[in-house]
């Protein structure tokens, strides 16, 4: 009997944390598990990368990289001071997904930035965020509370990857309080929600590189986004499979 064909490896960039536990409290890496799960319906294996610069070795062995979301990044990272609404930031983590996005960019597999994930694209690419949106919208409707995420409708532009996946609206799920300001080196804006926030981004030249503000892990029963990123790895295996022949 042949062998199945092998899922792509999709890397998960992973919190550093103190977490609680059955018996323990300690530091730990981890991730929702909504975010391995979306992967495996995709058809995807998921590879769980710490925050430690190690990690970064493992992006040779990958087929798809996806940055997850979590605390706000170091501001000094877009030469920015530290705004008193934005959180304590985690240096090891800024360091090490910083790394793995450029050594998955240089070997050109597929990037999908998730919240912060998306955030971590465009400052690795140059580019500068709001460090906090309620005080230049008025309002908090992108982060309506603690563990909360708010339905936010966003444009997506006609002829973008996300809007051929997705349509040209679509209602998310968002919880931040920070977004894109200024647009790193290649990087084109598809999508805004309806105050102007930058909402999704897309790397031109490349085959698929797209950062997105929501969450789409928190929908299980969307994984469009997350299998495009598989099918993308897919053929990039492929091609990569090709060349080593």
């Amino acid at each position: 009997m042949a062998d199945p064909p092998r899922r792509p490896l999709i890397g998960l960039t992973t919190y550093g944390e103190r977490a609680r536990y059955l018996v323990w409290d300690h530091q730990a890496a981890l991730l929702p598990r909504s975010y391995v799960d979306v992967v495996t319906a995709s058809g995807g294996a998921p590879v769980l990368l710490p925050p430690v610069l190690a990690a970064a070795e493992a992006v040779a062995a990958l087929d798809a990289l996806i940055l997850t979301g979590g605390p706000d990044i170091g501001p000094g990272h877009y030469g920015a001071a530290p705004h008193p609404e934005a959180f304590t930031p985690r240096p090891e983590r800024d360091a090490t997904e910083l790394v793995i996005l450029h050594r998955a960019l240089d070997r050109g597999i597929p990037v999908l930035g998730v919240c912060r994930g998306a955030q971590l694209l465009n400052v690795g690419l140059g580019g500068t965020l709001s460090q906090h949106l309620p005080e230049v919208l008025g309002h908090e409707r992108h982060n309506p509370a603690p563990g909360v995420f708010g339905p936010t409708a966003v444009r997506l532009t006609a002829g973008s990857r996300t809007a051929e996946l997705l349509g040209e609206r679509a209602l998310v799920h968002c919880h931040h309080h920070q977004a894109i300001d200024r647009l790193g080196r290649g990087l084109v804006a598809t999508g805004r929600a309806e105050d102007g926030t930058i909402e999704a981004v897309e790397l031109a030249g490349h085959r698929f590189v797209v950062g997105v503000q929501w969450h789409p892990e928190q929908d299980v029963t969307d994984i469009r986004l997350v299998s495009a990123l598989v099918r993308a790895a897919e053929l990039a295996a492929g091609r990569h499979e090709e060349v080593d022949r």
